[in-house]
């Protein structure tokens, strides 16, 4: 069982998820039904920006406004809120001593920390810190049958979101983190014999792993921390 600590932090976690997926939902609905008159948006238009491109776009045709203007406004309501929650989850983050040492892995933002640490709750539970990377679903499955033993893919067990956000931290720290490190390093290396894809599920378990161990240990990430996480 977690702690109530654990499931007001997921709770909080996951209705920021919720609204911002409403908020997209949302605008994929403008977006769709303005096709209908003709009107293609850009791809790239970012959530803030989104009303203020849009609206001038509808209010000059009496036709769109009438139809559209309560999806934008229904849309900023949520699309506030979601802003909101966006900030309560990194003040939350940059109160906890925990995420606070967890952030200092480069690619590991305030989501990924506090959703690390809410889902593993109490370190202790785990014997060796290279279980955490099987119980979020990050370890290959077996194939075994006679002579023939062949891992799979990832078994995606445990809980998606941590999953999800774990993919992502390592997708930045390979792909956008200027810089280096052993873990980075290593990365770049199995990405050039086993593809992006794989590279990017093995930092992300060796990210689970080395996440887990700091917080055992009290420490923070340095360049070489990578190895002796057992």
């Amino acid at each position: 069982m977690k702690s109530r600590e654990a499931h007001g932090l997921r709770a909080l976690l996951s209705t920021r998820k919720a609204l911002l997926k409403k908020t997209m939902d949302l605008a994929n609905e403008v977006r769709g039904l303005l096709k209908i008159f003709g009107v293609r948006l850009p791809k790239t238009v970012k959530h803030g920006s989104f009303d203020s491109v849009v609206r001038p776009m509808i209010e000059i045709d009496d036709v769109l406004a009438h139809a559209l203007v309560p999806l934008l406004d229904a849309r900023v309501v949520v699309y506030q809120h979601y802003l909101e929650l966006d900030r309560r989850v990194k003040k939350a983050a940059s109160h906890d001593d925990v995420c606070m040492k967890l952030m200092t892995i480069p690619g590991v933002g305030p989501i990924a920390a506090l959703s690390f640490k809410s889902a593993v709750d109490d370190p202790t539970r785990f014997k060796g810190s290279r279980t955490v990377g099987a119980y979020f679903g990050l370890t290959p499955r077996r194939y075994q049958s006679g002579e023939h033993d062949n891992p799979g893919r990832i078994s995606k067990a445990g809980d998606r979101d941590v999953r999800a956000v774990l993919y992502a931290a390592a997708n930045a720290l390979l792909m956008r983190t200027m810089a280096s490190s052993q873990i980075k390093s290593w990365g770049m290396r199995l990405m050039r014999t086993k593809g992006r894809r794989r590279a990017v599920v093995a930092v992300a378990r060796k990210l689970a792993i080395l996440m887990h161990r700091m917080w055992i240990d009290g420490s923070e990430f340095r360049q070489d921390h990578v190895g002796g996480m057992a």
